[in-house]
């Protein structure tokens, strides 16, 4: 299981999500296409049919579909039901995890960056102690 604290809007580490190892895997092989990102990205702004996704690209409409599945089954999008049609809707609470966990990688590699510039600001000599040398 995948555990981290995501800052609250005071900054300070209060707030703590758990994805697990499946969840994180499910989130990210589901965005690694470029379709479903566009989905994704579509269905934020407003909800729309499999049908009207499927009619922006140059693919049947059952591969949009397993698309929409894929999505659906890592938590990105969600289907409701719409008198006799089914609305798929982008849900940005998943976003926010996953965008959540990238935060903390970034946190991890900017404190690393911050200990290496640390530790390289300590090795470098102070230059202007020395003398300068004159030719005779």
């Amino acid at each position: 299981m995948v555990i981290y604290s995501a800052p609250n809007a005071m900054g300070r580490n209060e707030e703590r999500v758990d994805l697990t190892d499946d969840e994180v895997n499910r989130i990210f092989q589901a965005l690694s296409g470029a379709t479903r990102r566009d989905i994704v990205r579509r269905t934020l702004m407003h909800d729309a049919t499999v049908s009207e996704l499927a009619a922006d690209y140059n693919m049947s409409f059952a591969a949009v579909q397993k698309h929409v599945t894929i999505l659906e089954s890592a938590g990105l999008v969600t289907k409701r039901s719409h008198g006799r049609e089914r609305l798929v809707r982008g849900n940005p609470e998943t976003i926010k995890r996953a965008q959540s966990l990238l935060d903390e990688f970034e946190k991890i590699w900017r404190a690393r960056i911050s200990r290496l510039d640390a530790l390289l600001a300590e090795d470098t000599p102070n230059t202007s102690k020395i003398p300068p040398t004159t030719k005779d």
